[in-house]
């Protein structure tokens, strides 16, 4: 099991109390940011200040020796804290992931003249019980939601209402069935704390359309003439009402392609194109003028 804190000090695992604070006083002079005015010497100082502070206290040693960097994740301590960012309060950051109080004390508690370390305690070592420690509380949610097919293609505002709270989310034009949408701040709350919200997409089924990848495919009815003669047809479609030439001889699934109208790639920002299929309509033949029923019953072929 690694246990990074006696290498940041520079000892062994098996390093007495005095040799602890040996190490320490040796490091603190060295890294000093009053000494040292490299840029690392800073979090390094700070890093030097949080270990003597675990190792130098029997109790918090003693359950960092058995959990070890299973504290920081798995990663080696220096690591944990550079993970962080700079101009970050690591004290707060690990307060909240062990729920102490106490925090690492001593990180800015170094004086001119010295190098004192505070008796805070590292938050939360002391917090769980029987002598484990306490694992980061997730506040994060997830749940699964349906969207309209016209806003999964067009994007636009969608309202939810997720564990009692009631808002408008922002659905991206051109969202799959299946991806997930992160929402910051909406999961569970924990005094200052506030997870995330995933929402799961499931696509409301349109009896119009069909997706295809980036493309739409839709049927629109074409009147025998316009089918037989050539003629424009009005077709509706998600955004607007556009005029279609239909030329003459257009057969029963015949397809028209429209640029640009089928739904946007969310990686390339390009959108698909709309298919429109054609379904011929027949005429009510009772209907129609006996003359031309007579007439197109003696010309129309037969095969």
């Amino acid at each position: 099991m690694s246990k990074s804190l006696y290498e940041t000090l520079g000892v062994s695992e098996n390093a007495t109390e005095a040799e602890i604070k040996k190490a320490y006083r040796k490091l603190a002079r060295k890294y000093h940011p009053d000494v040292n005015k490299s840029p690392e010497a800073e979090e390094k100082f700070k890093e030097i200040n949080a270990a003597y502070e675990v190792l130098s206290d029997k109790e918090k040693k003693a359950q960092y020796d058995q959990f070890g960097d299973q504290m920081f994740g798995g990663q080696n301590f220096s690591d944990f804290a550079r993970s962080q960012g700079t101009n970050v309060d690591l004290d707060e950051i690990l307060r909240q992931m062990f729920g102490g109080g106490g925090g690492f004390g001593g990180f800015g508690g170094a004086s001119a003249g010295g190098f004192r370390s505070s008796g805070g305690g590292f938050g939360g070592f002391g917090g769980a019980s029987q002598g484990g420690y306490r694992q980061p509380v997730n506040l994060d949610l997830e749940t699964s939601i349906t969207v309209p097919f016209h806003t999964a293609v067009l994007g636009g505002k969608h309202h939810v209402n997720v564990e009692g709270e009631s808002f408008d989310i922002k659905i991206p034009a051109g969202i799959k069935d299946g991806e997930k949408l992160r929402v910051r701040g909406k999961g569970r709350k924990q005094g200052s704390r506030s997870g995330d919200l995933y929402l799961k997409i499931s696509i409301a089924p349109n009896p119009e359309y069909t997706r295809e990848g980036d493309d739409l495919v839709k049927t629109f009815d074409v009147p025998l003439y316009a089918a037989l003669f050539g003629d424009k047809v009005k077709v509706k479609t998600l955004e607007k009402e556009i005029t279609l030439k239909v030329p003459k001889n257009t057969k029963n699934g015949q397809r028209f392609r429209v640029k640009e109208m089928g739904v946007m790639n969310r990686k390339t920002k390009k959108r698909g194109d709309l298919y429109l299929v054609a379904n011929i309509v027949l005429p009510d033949v009772d209907k129609l003028d006996p003359e031309l029923v007579e007439m197109m019953k003696e010309k129309l072929p037969k095969e």
